[in-house]
Parts: structure tokens; C-alpha cells; sequence
């Protein structure tokens, strides 16, 4: 494994073990020093992030960590994937915890641009995903596949990556980011592994800081309103209808939950009247509970949740 630091007047030297032992990645904020830093240091991964980091993105770490000689962690809270009414103003930010989460997972760099290195004065350009962006998230919010593609495709030209590792919590992002990788012929490697979930089955999430331990306990009722569903498809139901039925029973037994959507959808991202056997298939949810929004998502059927890259 590469051991990486950066010295003065943008020379860099080797890491040191006791740098590592301490458990502090390098900490990088402007794109010169980042590509001195990676010149000629092996494989690199990315985990893109935004910040206030939890045990789900340890777990892409950890996958990274295994796989590249060099890992960079981005954290950069992107002003462009929120609406005006969204909570970009509070929406957790902690660099210290960062560092701790990311150096105890084997992080080499942690990437913390602010916004004016992404979005410089005169910044006017948009990368505009069609189609798998359009329904569910893209609908409820509008713009934000938009504002997600654009920074992640800078953070791909500034790290230049050879893989880059998402979580599939965040479905369509997922989608969204590999349709604009294949468009737009990015040399890159995009890895998506399986959702980390807390022991009541809620899926880890930094937005889960909002809620208090018995809010959260409550906010299960998303995962197990997916599990119903999957296990309707496994009795071989196949009526998208009466499959999305199967969770709306559950979701009726928690008075918290105000749904966006609960949808079953191809791997084009498109709901259908009956849904086929395709691996790809999954079950996806946005919901607020207790003033916050939730996703989820499961695959339709479990033994096939981790498609792979």
C-alpha cells in the first residue's frame, strides 16, 4: 500500500507509519496538491462523499482499501443536488469525526474542496443525465440528479480514479452515475456494493442524525415494508400493483410515515404493470418520517442483491 504526504512548496514525501498508525488520512483541499499527491502513487479508488461519515462508508473504505494502493475520500457537502427548500444550511457536517471514520478504515487522503474551487466565479456548466434520472427522486426533486452528476463527474477529472466505489442505497444515483460513465466514455471503474443497515434494519444514513434513537427504531418500518414486498415477489406475485400493496400494509401500521414513493422498477428505472424475473429489478422508497426524508431500496429478489460492478 502507497504511503502518501504532502510536504512544503509542493513536494511530496513518503507517509510515515506512525502517520498511519495514528489513524489521520492526509488531509488535501485544492487540486493542485491533490494531483501532486497521486502523480505516479498505483491504483487509485474514490469514495465520493458528503461528509459526516458512518459505517456504510467505512464499508466502501474498507472495499477500496482492498482492491487500490491509493484511497481518496472526497468531502464536499454540493450546494447543487439541493433544492431551495432542502437542508443544505443544516445538514451534518463534521470533519474531525470524518477523519477519524475515514483514517480507521484505511483512507490515504481526504479530499475537502470548498465551494468555490468546485463552483469557481463564472462556473455554467450542468451535466444533464436523461431517462434513468427522471422518475422518482428526479421528479421529487428536481435538479438533483443534475447537481449529483456535475460534481461527481469533477470529482472523477480531479482524482482520475481507476474505480470508484458508491453505496446502492442510493439507487438510481447509482443508475444516474454509471449511465453518465458509459456516455461519456469515463475511464473509470464504477463499483456499487450492498446497503450497510443498522440491526433494526434502517438503512445507515448521514441523515439519520436527525433522529433520536426511539425516531429511528420507528424509521425500520421503511426496510420492513421493502421486505414485504420481497417476499410477495418470492410467492411468485409478479402485479406491480400487489406488489407495492404488500408494502403499503406495513407502511399504514407507522402514523410518522408520509410517502413520496414506493415503486417497483426495472433496471431502466421504469415501473411496469407486471414485473418479469430480471435480477435487476428492485423495490424503492422515499418517505418522511419525523420531518426528515428516507430512502431505501432492496432488490426484488434478495439472493441476488449485489449485482456487482
Amino acid at each position: 500500500m502507497a504511503e502518501i504526504k504532502a510536504g512544503t512548496e509542493g513536494v511530496v514525501v513518503e507517509r510515515t507509519g506512525e502517520d498511519r498508525a495514528a489513524g489521520r488520512p492526509l488531509v488535501v483541499t485544492g487540486p493542485g496538491e491533490l494531483r501532486a499527491v497521486l502523480a505516479g502513487r498505483g491504483r487509485v479508488g474514490l469514495v465520493p462523499t458528503m461528509g459526516y461519515l458512518h459505517e456504510g462508508h467505512a464499508a466502501l473504505m474498507r472495499r477500496a482499501r482492498e482492491v487500490c494502493d491509493v484511497l481518496v475520500v472526497s468531502v464536499f457537502v454540493n450546494p447543487l443536488q439541493f433544492g431551495p427548500a432542502e437542508d443544505l444550511a443544516s445538514y451534518p457536517r463534521d470533519l474531525e469525526r470524518d477523519l477519524g471514520v475515514a483514517g480507521g478504515a484505511g483512507a490515504d487522503v481526504l479530499f475537502t474542496p470548498d465551494a468555490g474551487t468546485m463552483y469557481p466565479a463564472g462556473f455554467d456548466t450542468r451535466v444533464v443525465v436523461s431517462g434513468v434520472s427522471e422518475g422518482l427522486d428526479g421528479a421529487s426533486r428536481p435538479g438533483h440528479f443534475t447537481g449529483v452528476a456535475t460534481v461527481v463527474l469533477k470529482l472523477l477529472n480531479l482524482v482520475r480514479p481507476d474505480v470508484a466505489f458508491f453505496g446502492e442505497k442510493d439507487w438510481q444515483q447509482l443508475a444516474v452515475l454509471r449511465q453518465m460513465v458509459r456516455d461519456l466514455n469515463v475511464a473509470v471503474d464504477v463499483v456499487g456494493l450492498p446497503t450497510v443497515r443498522a440491526p433494526s434494519g434502517l438503512a445507515l444514513s448521514s441523515r439519520n442524525s436527525y433522529l433520536r434513537s426511539e425516531q429511528l427504531e420507528r424509521a425500520s418500518v421503511l426496510s420492513r415494508a421493502l421486505r414485504a414486498v420481497q417476499v410477495r415477489y418470492a410467492a411468485g406475485e409478479r402485479s406491480a400493483d400487489r406488489l407495492r400493496q404488500a408494502g403499503l400494509e406495513v407502511l399504514q401500521t407507522e402514523p410518522e410515515v408520509t410517502l413520496d414513493y414506493l415503486s417497483v422498477v426495472g433496471r431502466d428505472m421504469q415501473e411496469r404493470a407486471v414485473m418479469d424475473n430480471d435480477v435487476m429489478n428492485r423495490v424503492l422508497i422515499a418517505a418522511r418520517m419525523f420531518g426528515v426524508r428516507l430512502i431505501d431500496n432492496m432488490p426484488l429478489d434478495p439472493a441476488h442483491g449485489h449485482p456487482g460492478a
